[in-house]
């Protein structure tokens, strides 16, 4: 008897055990597989055991207790313990393709999700060439051909920036002097009602002169950003696109 319990508990064990190198996490679920099929003949010791002193017979007679199906179910114990390690194999490369999706996720949510696009650029005619201008007042200049308008913030109809986010801003507008003998060019950029740069060029006798400036400036959402042709005075564009205004949201406050 001794002899056959220790030959199957061996069989048991290997069947667990199995081959190659195992992980952690295989090694504690067979570690636990083994200790249910050391339960299982134990359990079926002590039911040998007492149909023994039930019958009268020893350990040498035939007994109910099935060595056969016992051997049967330590092997499909067995293999139940590959496949819950297969399984945690699986769920462990779930979890951590799970993490580098969330990491992925928060990275775009850093670079787009968060931050509004704003940026646009135009130049000052669509179509045609000759002067713009002179007007009795100081005219906000209407630049028609948009190059790009990301937010909708720029207005082609009145020549106006308006800022639908608080935030830091970068702008940038160039201009082409007329071409009559003596220049007549100004224009400046500003805020509101507040000159913040200009472009000038109302001397010598030389024409085709081009000239450019910028600024970074904060501002507020409702706050007007635009490039006003002083009073009296003119610029000249064509297909050349010379004229142009541009401007984009740095970062928001």
């Amino acid at each position: 008897m001794s002899v056959s319990w220790n030959f199957q508990f061996c069989t048991i064990t290997q069947s667990i055990k199995g081959e190659g190198i195992l992980n952690r996490n295989q090694r504690h679920t067979r570690a636990e597989m083994e200790k249910i099929a050391v339960l299982v003949l134990v359990l079926g010791c002590c039911f040998c055991a007492a149909d023994t002193n039930e019958t009268g017979q020893n350990s040498e007679s035939t007994s109910p207790c099935d060595m056969c199906s016992l051997t049967t179910i330590a092997l499909n114990v067995g293999t139940l313990g590959e496949k819950v390690a297969n399984m945690a194999d699986k769920i462990t490369f779930l979890e951590t393709k799970l993490q580098n999706t969330d990491r992925e996720v928060l990275e775009l949510r850093s670079l787009i999700g968060g931050t509004p696009q704003v940026a646009f650029s135009a130049a000052l005619r669509d179509s045609g060439s000759g002067d713009i201008g002179p007007f009795t007042t100081a005219t906000p200049l209407k630049y028609k051909k948009i190059f790009s308008n990301y937010g909708d913030c720029y207005n082609p109809s009145t020549g106006i920036f308006t800022a639908t986010v608080s935030g830091v801003y970068f702008f940038r507008f160039s201009m082409f002097n007329n071409l009559s003998p003596t220049p007549n060019s100004v224009v400046c950029l500003k805020k509101n009602n507040e000159r913040l740069t200009s472009v000038w060029d109302v001397n010598g006798s030389d024409s085709n002169d081009m000239g450019s400036n910028a600024a970074v400036i904060s501002l507020k959402v409702g706050d007007n950003v635009y490039v006003e042709l002083q009073a009296n005075r003119l610029v000249f564009d064509d297909a050349g696109n010379y004229n142009t205004f541009s401007g984009f949201l740095l970062f928001t406050m």
